[in-house]
């Protein structure tokens, strides 16, 4: 039995800007449903039946013979797979999809790098076929690294860093990869790591892609925090959140995520993350209501969400009053 919505009426001003957001910047319907399936349903045991989720689909403008193509396409790529329940049909993520939305997931609503300890991890690689120099450039570039010399890797350590196994399966078995931590020594005399920034990362770009972030959600989420929590409409918040974590995930998986102090002072990410961290929270409870009002799991009503979901953006308890 799927949960009742509250009675909150649409805001006129929140529901012109979704028409106008659409109509300028319709997400395409296979990396939509990767945005709903990884924010949405993978906090709720990553299932649920097709009838529910075509009705989300269709408040974006997706229609069902769209969503079910775009469903059966990422079933093709190993992200999901389907059975039937009497007439309907269920589908979940598979363990292979599972492992890849954690993956991306995992950097989405972690917060920025506050501390650091100078330390540098560096690859190097020398001697690969150019498909395989690619190849491997690709995996470590969505690990954070930049390109600092031909051949040689690097990225500020992580506290848990270690090198991607992926890293090596796309070098080749045969490849021999060198991996080291590092520090600047400034007493040697040659140019710091720190200083290659600009050319290991075109943080201009990302720069420039934050700000337009910025400016395109900054006006339709203060319009969210001068109403009382009570007056936000369910689906309103599921599509605001929807959208604004579409495009914060297009712009933050190709952010580094460097340590502040490598950054420049008026870095926009930060203000991007603290943009999404407050909406979240300022818009949680409504978006899950309206997710357990549609959407139905392998046994009926929507498993709730695990407890994991609510460590995103460093804690989803903050109330909404805090952030007024």
């Amino acid at each position: 039995m799927r949960a009742p919505l509250a009675a909150a009426r649409p805001d006129p001003q929140v529901a012109r800007w979704i028409v106008r957001e659409l109509a300028q910047a319709r997400p395409r319907a296979p990396s939509l449903i990767i945005t709903i399936w990884g924010d949405a349903i993978a906090p709720h045991g990553g299932a649920v039946m097709l009838p529910g989720f075509f009705r989300l689909l269709a408040a974006f403008g997706i229609n069902e013979r769209q969503g079910r193509t775009s469903v059966f396409r990422l079933s093709r790529e190993g992200w999901l797979a389907g059975r039937r329940i009497g007439r309907r049909s269920l589908y979940r993520l598979t363990v292979d999809g599972a492992r890849r939305f954690e993956q991306a997931y995992r950097r989405i609503y972690a917060p920025p790098v506050e501390r650091w300890d100078d330390t540098w991890e560096l690859v190097a690689a020398t001697g690969l076929p150019t498909r395989r120099k690619q190849a491997l450039r690709d995996v470590l570039a969505w690990e954070g690294y930049g390109v600092f010399a031909p051949g040689v890797y690097a990225r500020p350590a992580q506290s848990a860093g270690t090198l991607p196994a992926t890293a090596t399966a796309a070098a080749g078995a045969d490849a021999r990869l060198l991996a080291v931590r590092a520090h600047d020594d400034p007493s040697l005399g040659g140019a710091s790591l720190a200083s290659t920034i600009p050319r290991a990362w075109d943080l201009t770009a990302i720069a420039t892609d934050y700000r337009r972030f910025l400016r395109r959600f900054g006006g339709v989420i203060e319009r969210f925090r001068t109403a009382p929590e009570e007056a936000h409409d369910p689906e309103q918040c599921f599509l605001v959140r929807t959208l604004l974590i579409h495009a914060y995930r297009r712009v933050l998986l190709r952010d580094p995520r460097l340590p502040g102090e490598l950054l420049p002072l008026d870095w926009p990410g930060t203000a991007a993350f603290a943009l999404c961290r407050d909406f979240y929270r300022l818009t949680q409870r409504s978006a899950e209501q309206y997710l357990s009002a549609v959407l139905e799991g392998p046994r009926g009503s929507l498993p709730p969400a695990t407890a994991w979901f609510y460590d995103r953006f460093g804690g989803l308890e903050t109330s909404s009053t805090a952030l007024r």
